[in-house]
């Protein structure tokens, strides 16, 4: 680290440490603020009214994020149970104006009631309530008015109305021009509270008042569950509150679908009527139209119209093949090269007269034909049986005639029922067109009519069975511990403002003080080497440096002295001059006791009061001022010994006042025996110290500049403006002066630290300090 850096370090330090010790000398003030801001605090909690927090947890049924009602299959078609809620909907009715303001009114919230204690009025609610009120009628006159009711006994009360008092009964309706109310006795005990005042609201502004404070928000993202808080200093009334607006919520969302499902079935009861009406006319046309057409059931009618036609088509088809075979009989018996054989089997003729006579008819022939074999034709028993044939073939033939009758004419009957089932059938499809369209529209109706009367039924049900679509997890609860204020909070806080407000007003009065503070002030303005600092004088004493004095301020001047000694190394007789910006910086006591310190090392010094326009070296001194420099200068025979005063307390330590006051000091300054003066007095004393005028008022301390070896420029603190710290930065720039260095006098020695800010030099540093004393620099103790 390189020495500029090194320096640098230090002097931030320093910086730091000044800043410290500026606000530590304050260290009173600093916990008297402390305590005043606890007790202030201590009170705001004591007679604050503690604010709780009210909590409580809804679950939304949302069946996007949850189990829905319509679990149940049987109840899947209903649209009661379909609880598709969207939960930042249901968040901003849960906060809605009208919804808390309806909460209030159930309530009875347009009026809150105040018990007197030993300092506030305080709240009740409930069933700490000593009295209540019903009201009847509020106008908007009455609200934020406040009347006082004050119970007598367990049956009269009175109250205080506008600075009026009237005499009432309990349970008697009190009518005033703002309000008509009757008072009952509360739950609270009537004999511990006698009075009770009671404030009336503007329910909508309550309602503001609690929507500002009531936070609705979701669990997380991914829940349907709904947190609800209020803050609140009755817990009770918080309490009563959030689980009244859960009860309204899950009210007006049953009223909602109540009101849905009354107006369903209002208009489904309208629309059957309507359809019943029409569906009855379209039954009627359906009968009429069967009525006309002799129809029932058409397709029934028109499947056997054609098992009908086809049973017909069968018989017919029976009847045609019977009569052929009978007419291919008939061909058969009359042909004659058949007379002689046997009559073919009838096939499907069932007719038992026709079958015994063929079966006889052929019995014959076979008869005859073994006849013939063994014997003629002519035999009388062949001629018997031939005869025999003729006759039944005969009756065969005559038979067959008469059944091919019976046949043909069933034949024709049966064409003719063919021919009546054929026409229906053909007619079937017009009228089953005719009747489809008919029953389509009954069938309309009549769907319509079924669908109405299935959802009268839902809507029914909904109405009978409704059920909210929310369910309270935990009911409102009030915390055990106050949430405001918040007492670690509280007394952080004061604790801070405690330390705050002393530090604020120490920062902003230094910073309002144009006076020197501290040796940062001067370090700022100038780069003029500092000598030293000299404590605050506690007592009245000028004279603090002597031989026996172990005091801060004497073991100062010694360092000071050490330093200046330094300062002046290498010279036999010093002349020093000490000044500063205005009177009443300590120049006089500086120059005194700096001369004593010297004196006390065996050195002889003189010291010379310059200023001769307040003069008060001397009279400090405890010496007499009638001859001095005046009179040296004035008078040509007196000699400096006529002017010397030695000093009754400090050997080697001698004086030279400055005479009566003259009117031109500045040119008797600048008379030729004043240097000759200073010429002969480095000859006879070691030190010589001049006590001269504010060189920031008047010009006598340049006049001597020429004849001085060092100054000393005084910057007392507390005294001393900045802005006059630019006028020894103009003599050391300038070099108005020789060698000027600055005391601070007046130091707190309180913020000091070791034997103080003194200023000294090792014996191994005489050879570094002239440079540093050549650079302006600072020289640490």
């Amino acid at each position: 680290m390189s020495e500029k850096e090194l320096f640098q370090f230090e002097s931030e330090e320093i910086n730091l440490k000044e800043v410290l010790q500026k606000y530590l000398r304050y260290w009173y003030v600093f916990i008297i603020g402390v305590t005043i801001a606890g007790v202030v605090a201590y009170l705001y909690l004591r007679y604050t009214t503690p604010q709780y927090r009210i909590s409580s947890t809804l679950l939304i049924k949302d069946d996007k994020k949850g189990p829905s009602l319509a679990e149940n299959a049987i109840l899947n078609d209903l649209d009661l149970f379909q609880s598709g809620k969207n939960i930042d909907n249901e968040i901003e009715i849960l906060k809605s104006k009208s919804l808390m303001n309806r909460v209030l009114k159930e309530l009875s919230l347009h009026s809150t009631y105040y018990v007197d204690g030993r300092v506030k009025s305080t709240e009740v609610f409930g069933n700490s309530l000593p009295v209540k009120l019903i009201v009847s009628r509020l106008d908007s006159a009455a609200f934020d008015k406040t009347i006082v009711i004050q119970t007598k006994d367990n049956i009269n009360f009175q109250i205080e109305d506008d600075g009026k008092v009237s005499q009432h009964k309990f349970g008697q309706e009190i009518k005033k021009p703002y309000a008509a109310f009757t008072v009952v006795a509360g739950n609270g005990a009537l004999a511990d509270v006698k009075k009770a005042t009671i404030k009336f609201h503007d329910i909508r502004k309550v309602a503001e008042y609690y929507n500002q404070k009531l936070t609705v928000a979701p669990i997380n993202k991914n829940a349907s569950v709904l947190s609800l808080s209020l803050v609140d200093p009755v817990p009770a009334k918080g309490v009563a509150i959030l689980n009244k607006l859960v009860e309204v919520y899950n009210k007006e969302a049953v009223e909602d679908k109540n009101l849905i499902a009354g107006s369903t079935i209002q208009f489904i009861d309208d629309r059957l009527k309507y359809l019943t009406s029409e569906l009855t006319v379209v039954e009627q046309d359906v009968e009429s139209y069967k009525k006309e057409n002799r129809v029932t059931d058409v397709s029934s009618e028109a499947k056997l119209y054609l098992e009908k036609a086809s049973e017909y088509n069968r018989q017919l088809s029976e009847w045609a093949i019977q009569i052929d075979v009978l007419e291919s009989i008939e061909r058969y018996l009359m042909k004659q090269e058949t007379q002689d054989e046997l009559v073919p089997s009838s096939l499907t003729i069932q007719d038992a007269t026709l079958l015994g006579l063929i079966s006889k008819f052929n019995e014959l022939q076979l008869e005859r034909k073994r006849l013939l074999r063994v014997s003629q034709p002519g035999n009388p028993l062949v001629q018997n049986i031939n005869e025999q044939l003729g006759n039944l073939r005969g009756n065969i033939l005559e038979n067959l005639r008469n059944i091919k009758s019976g046949l043909i004419i069933t034949r024709s009957n049966l064409q003719a029922s063919s021919a009546q089932f054929e026409s229906r059938i053909k007619e079937v499809p017009s009228i089953e067109k005719d009747l489809i369209e008919i029953k389509r529209q009954q069938s309309i109706k009549e769907g319509l009519y079924l669908y109405l009367l299935q959802k009268r039924e839902e809507s029914a049900l909904s109405l009978a069975a409704t059920v909210a679509n929310s369910r309270i997890i935990d009911p409102a609860v009030a915390g055990d511990y106050p949430v405001e204020p918040k007492k670690q909070l509280i007394y952080l806080l004061a604790f801070l403002v405690g330390l705050g407000i002393p530090f604020a007003g120490i920062y902003i009065k230094e910073l309002l003080n144009d006076r020197v503070q501290s040796q940062q002030d001067v370090k700022k303005a100038t780069a003029t080497p500092v000598l030293g600092e000299i404590a605050h004088n506690d007592t009245f004493e000028k004279l603090v440096v002597t031989e026996n004095s172990r005091s801060t301020v004497a073991e100062l001047f010694r360092l000071i002295r050490t330093n200046l000694q330094f300062a002046t190394l290498g010279k036999n007789s010093k002349v020093i001059m000490i000044t500063s910006s205005m009177s009443g910086e300590g120049k006089t006591f500086f120059t005194i006791n700096l001369g004593a310190s010297l004196a006390l090392t065996g050195k002889r010094v003189v010291l010379v009061n310059f200023d001769l326009r307040k003069p008060r070296l001397l009279q400090d001194m405890g010496l007499a001022n009638e001859t001095g420099i005046t009179n040296y200068i004035i008078d040509e025979q007196l000699s400096i010994q006529d002017i010397l005063i030695p000093s009754t307390e400090v050997t080697g330590l001698f004086a030279i006042g400055s005479g009566p006051i003259p009117p031109n000091p500045a040119e008797l300054i600048m008379s030729p025996k004043i240097s000759h003066l200073l010429a002969e007095l480095r000859e006879q004393f070691d030190y010589v110290i001049l006590d001269t005028s504010p060189a920031g008022q008047v010009a006598d301390a340049f006049t001597l500049a020429p004849l001085i070896d060092a100054s000393v420029y005084i910057v007392r603190y507390n005294y001393t403006f900045k802005s006059q710290i630019a006028i020894v930065d103009d003599i050391y720039q300038n070099k108005k002066l020789n060698n000027p260095m600055i005391v601070l006098n007046d130091a707190d020695m309180k913020e000091a630290y070791g034997y103080g800010y003194g200023y000294g030099y090792n014996e191994s540093d005489k050879t570094s300090l002239k440079k540093v004393l050549k650079k302006g620099m600072r020289i640490e103790a």
